[in-house]
């Protein structure tokens, strides 16, 4: 004898408390995650499949009520349990819920049959708009503090917060890091940039500064990247290249850790600043090809790092290759001027300017190495505390 609606909808509601235990049942058998789960949560989980029991019966007495069905079903849940089950899993969870509920709908009406499968489309949509929406709000919160914590590595503010936040991140980058600066295009594309930092093994985080692109890139450790040869900063920036705008794209100098790249990322915005001194622009371009440049514009880190590297070591050599150089850069790169003045051979000045080159890495033959080198040299003279602590010519 064929049931109204009342009635089917009476017995419906009878027997949603078996429905309920039945699922439960099921659930634990058939899904290992929910078996693992802490009790608190598998509770939350089941407690979702009684209420989608409910709503169906609700959602059959009253088709139309479609719009609230992902409030009715997944409103029940704690938030955090959107963050620990996955919208695979959830789409098991109805699954085995429609499964369970088709079963014992075997003895009712035909058009039962037909409306859990109608109501089953209309909760896994529901599903996925929740989970959408829960991406949509990471994401946008995501964007706000990986810009914050760029914000903080260019500004050199470090706090407690930092690691925590690149932390929060999921950030996978492991030991060294650079600072890559350079214009923004009118449009980044911040997957692209991404999507080559996977296949160069790094992660990295980007910020949008004005007309500046700033990526901070580390390093990934995992089974598919190569430990014994990884890719250098300046190759990985290459490959980059494409995604920043017209102009120099300037690489900082590597250090230790992401909470050092405010030290990468001084050099790399001090670079960037003085690239255009450049006549020729490589792209990518180190910070350290314009350390003259930048300690011309005041760029103190630059100034250190010429005095240190060229002035100092040439001062501490046992060869007089301080004296020598210098005299070589005034009197206009002379080798037989630069013997005479010094009461020695021309070879031996050619060796001793050999041996700068070795020292330092500079070549007083290269046009633009002598720059470097005269301007190290006249920094490193004038920090000596008086004019008896150095050496002149």
């Amino acid at each position: 004898m064929a049931m109204t609606k009342k009635q089917t909808l009476s017995w419906l509601r009878n027997i949603s408390g078996e429905m309920a235990t039945t699922t439960l049942a099921t659930l634990e058998t058939e899904l290992p995650w929910y078996r693992a789960m802490p009790p608190g949560r598998r509770s939350a989980v089941g407690m979702v499949a009684q209420t989608g029991i409910s709503s169906f019966i609700s959602w059959f007495e009253n088709p139309q009520s479609t719009p609230w069905i992902a409030s009715d079903v997944f409103g029940v849940a704690p938030r955090e349990l959107l963050r620990s089950v996955s919208l695979q899993q959830t789409l098991q969870l109805i699954k085995v819920t429609v499964e369970v509920v088709e079963k014992q709908l075997l003895q009712g009406p035909p058009e039962l049959r037909e409306s859990i499968l109608h109501y089953s489309r209309e909760i896994a949509f529901a599903a996925a708009d929740v989970y959408a929406r829960a991406a949509e709000a990471r994401g946008l919160w995501d964007a706000r503090l990986e810009a914050l914590a760029v914000d903080s590595i260019l500004s050199g503010e470090y706090d407690q917060e930092l690691p925590s936040r690149i932390a929060a991140l999921g950030w996978l980058g492991h030991g060294e890091v650079a600072v890559v600066v350079g214009t923004s295009p009118r449009m980044v594309d911040v997957d692209d940039i991404r999507r080559i930092a996977r296949h160069q093994h790094a992660d990295v985080l980007v910020g949008v500064q004005g007309n500046r692109l700033v990526v901070v890139i580390g390093r990934r450790v995992d089974e598919e990247s190569d430990h014994a040869h990884p890719a250098s900063f300046m190759d990985i920036a290459l490959a980059m290249e494409r995604s920043f705008g017209t102009g120099a794209v300037v690489v900082g100098h590597t250090v230790a850790s992401v909470v050092d790249a405010a030290k990468s990322a001084k050099a790399a915005l001090a670079g960037f600043s003085v690239a255009k001194a450049r006549r020729e622009l490589p792209r990518p371009l180190s910070a350290d090809d314009v350390l003259p440049e930048r300690a011309l514009a005041g760029d103190p880190l630059a100034r250190r790092a010429l005095v240190s590297q060229i002035y100092e070591p040439l001062r501490d050599h046992q060869l007089d290759l301080l004296g020598t150089l210098w005299t070589y850069l005034e009197t206009g790169h002379s080798l037989e001027a630069t013997a005479r003045e010094l009461f020695v051979h021309p070879n031996t000045v050619r060796y001793r300017l050999k041996k700068v080159a070795q020292v330092v890495a500079w070549d007083p033959g290269n046009p633009r190495d002598a720059v470097t080198l005269h301007l190290g040299i006249i920094l490193g003279s004038m920090s000596e505390p008086n004019t008896s602590g150095s050496r002149s010519p």
